[in-house]
């Protein structure tokens, strides 16, 4: 805990005063204390600047993006708040792994508020209000350009730091933290709060590593533990729901041997800095489709166009993490069991494709299939000898032989290839969960608990999960921002009101 600046009271006073927040002596109308004060005035004193101490201090649960985040906003806002952040790991940690270790801090592509709301399967309706307004992509950008770390969007508008390196991130946050004042606390996890009759924090703080237990009061307190137990039980305990939390992002395992030959990952294993990687089969646009059976409807959100990955385990990709995210909750409900249909080449409509294979028949009698190709079909051109091989088709035979049937399954197979999902998989970039305090209990303008003054959350702790691209990052951001904007005038507030207790100018 910090050293923070205290009274010397008498042993019983003291006893009755411990607190891990900053006290000071009160000022009296003249510049100082006379020193024949009693000791009964001098701590009916140090009991009203406790008073006052507790009223300045805020205990953020969760030293992930959006605590730190509000810690620096709330603090910026108001000085004189004493706000410890407490961790029950390392600081940061999620940001620090994000995004291969690059850290996809926003995406630049969405910044109206209602077209970035768009990206989030839970929360689209909610954060169509002043959610992004407030705080949107543009002002993450500025924020971070500001402090000293400079930004790339790429194409796909995600943005990165231009050291493609997640340290640029992690750093600024700290660094700006501490040299505010932020009492970071690492390795201490809070496992319980209630609340005082006078309506302050009681906070209970332990170190798993050793017998370690202490209690801090505060009035403030935001919970920003992401999808994590601990934060669920505090809000529980002052008395909101808790939606299940269930897995997002994540990719398609399918065990299908035509995958299996397409991929080629046994022979494509490369090697890059002395460590083995495997090269996998990308496409740049396909439309797929998810469907599970239990489901009758067919919720646009489950039709997806974008880029996707063949893997040696399945189908990853942008694609297949969006189809993932809106369907979270089905898939988990139908133990991820469902099927995928996928269209290769989603600008050509079926009968154009048709079209097109009979043209090229016609021009290309004479040659062989391997050496000619119908160019409308460019994008998918290392999958053209694989769809040959699926229909027993040497290569090196000429168009003029091929069946017109064979053809219409290759068509076929272009534009409607069914694929079995049978089970979820990993996805190492982004660690993402469905579920938590559902919205209507929390005031979106402040990030308040509609149940419990003083208590405010912020970031994936919430029901709030938005699709792979620096989405979730921004939720946090933003949560984060409104909820040290909300303490932080809250706390300046409070300070005004009790300028005729102001601290001692010396002694």
């Amino acid at each position: 805990m910090p050293q923070w600046p205290s009274l010397q009271l008498p042993a019983a006073a003291a006893a009755a005063a411990r607190r891990a927040t900053p006290f000071a002596l009160c000022r009296s109308s003249s510049s100082s204390v006379s020193a024949s004060a009693s000791n009964q005035d001098l701590v009916a004193c140090s009991w009203q600047k406790e008073d006052e101490a507790e009223a300045q201090s805020l205990v953020v649960v969760g030293g992930g993006a959006a605590g730190v985040y509000a810690s620096i906003r709330a603090k910026s806002l108001a000085p004189h708040l004493n706000v410890l952040v407490f961790d029950k790991g390392r600081f940061l940690s999620k940001v620090k792994i994000s995004g291969g270790g690059r850290c996809n801090v926003t995406n630049g592509h969405h910044l109206e508020p209602l077209g970035m709301a768009r990206n989030y399967p839970r929360g689209h309706k909610e954060l169509r209000g002043s959610f992004f307004k407030n705080h949107g992509p543009q002002d993450t950008m500025r924020w971070f350009s500001d402090h000293g770390v400079e930004l790339k969007t790429e194409d796909d508008g995600r943005v990165f730091p231009v050291t493609d390196n997640s340290a640029s991130i992690v750093d600024c946050l700290l660094n700006e933290a501490r040299r505010l004042g932020v009492s970071l606390q690492a390795g201490k996890a809070v496992t319980g709060a209630s609340v005082t009759e006078n309506g302050k924090f009681v906070v209970k703080v332990e170190k798993r590593t050793v017998d370690f237990v202490d209690h801090v009061n505060a009035k403030y307190v935001l919970v920003a533990t992401g999808s994590s137990q601990q934060g669920y039980s505090i809000a529980a305990q002052f008395g909101h729901s808790i939606i299940a939390p269930v897995p997002s992002l994540f990719t398609f395992k399918i065990t299908d041997k035509r995958l299996a030959d397409l991929s080629g990952w046994k022979s494509q294993i490369k090697w890059k800095h002395g460590n083995p990687f495997r090269i996998h089969v990308t496409f740049p646009i396909v439309k797929a489709k998810l469907k599970l059976d239990g489901i009758k409807r067919s919720a646009p959100e489950l039709t997806q166009i974008g880029p996707m990955l063949v893997t040696h385990w399945g189908l990853s990709g942008p694609v297949v993490l969006r189809l993932s995210a809106w369907g979270a909750r089905e898939l988990h409900q139908y133990n991820y069991q469902a099927k995928l249909t996928v269209d290769f080449i989603p600008d050509i409509h079926i009968e154009d494709v048709k079209r097109i294979l009979f043209l090229h028949k016609d021009h290309h009698a004479k040659h062989k299939i391997n050496n000619s190709f119908p160019m409308e079909f460019a994008l998918v051109k290392r999958f053209w000898k694989f769809l040959l091989e699926q229909e027993s088709l040497d290569g090196d035979m000429h168009w003029a032989s091929i069946p017109n049937n064979n053809l219409n399954t290759v068509a076929l197979r272009l534009k409607q290839w069914m694929f079995e999902v049978v089970a979820k998989g990993q996805f190492k970039d982004e660690f993402v969960t469905a579920g938590g305090v559902p919205l209507s209990e929390i005031s979106l303008s402040t990030m308040e608990s509609k149940k419990q003054p003083n208590l405010f959350f912020a970031g994936e702790v919430l029901n709030v999960d938005g699709v792979t691209g620096g989405f979730n990052f921004q939720n946090a951001w933003t949560g984060g921002y409104i909820a040290g904007t909300s303490i932080g005038t809250l706390a300046s507030s409070n300070m005004r009101q009790q300028q005729p207790y102001l601290q001692l100018d010396g002694s």
